[in-house]
């Protein structure tokens, strides 16, 4: 019986770069972690009040802790408690990243279908990435 379920170039690209992606956002985590626990850097929300804080709802959080929302958290990279968004942020921007390695494959390829899905997944990301469109308690 013959085995059909062999992966595309496509497919091997992106598994390999997301692969990479989360180790080195998984690796940035730990690394910031340790740089919070460590006090090395200030805290946006003190490390000894946050237990205080936890039993708050997200709203009463943010106001109480003066805690920034939406992308201002990037200004606050100077912070032990901030820096901790920075892996966060890269496991999150992987599937942009992923996309857009894969679409020079696709225009090579001349598959017309999917270099427009991956263009409006992109662009459907960075849309709700930018913080444009909000819904919720944020």
């Amino acid at each position: 019986m013959e085995n059909r379920t062999k992966a595309s170039e496509e497919q091997l690209v992106y598994a390999n770069l997301l692969g990479k992606g989360a180790i080195a956002g998984l690796g940035l985590l730990l690394i910031t972690f340790i740089v919070y626990i460590s006090g090395i850097l200030p805290n946006v929300v003190d490390f000894d009040r946050i237990q205080v804080y936890w039993k708050l709802r997200i709203a009463e959080y943010i106001y109480q802790t003066n805690s920034p929302t939406g992308w201002s958290w990037v200004g606050l990279l100077n912070n032990g408690d901030m820096l901790n968004f920075l892996g966060v942020a890269v496991l999150a921007g992987m599937t942009i990243i992923c996309y857009l390695r894969i679409i020079p494959i696709f225009v090579h390829k001349k598959d017309t279908p999917y270099l427009v899905i991956a263009i409006l997944e992109i662009a459907v990301l960075l849309l709700a990435a930018s913080g444009i469109l909000t819904a919720g308690g944020h």
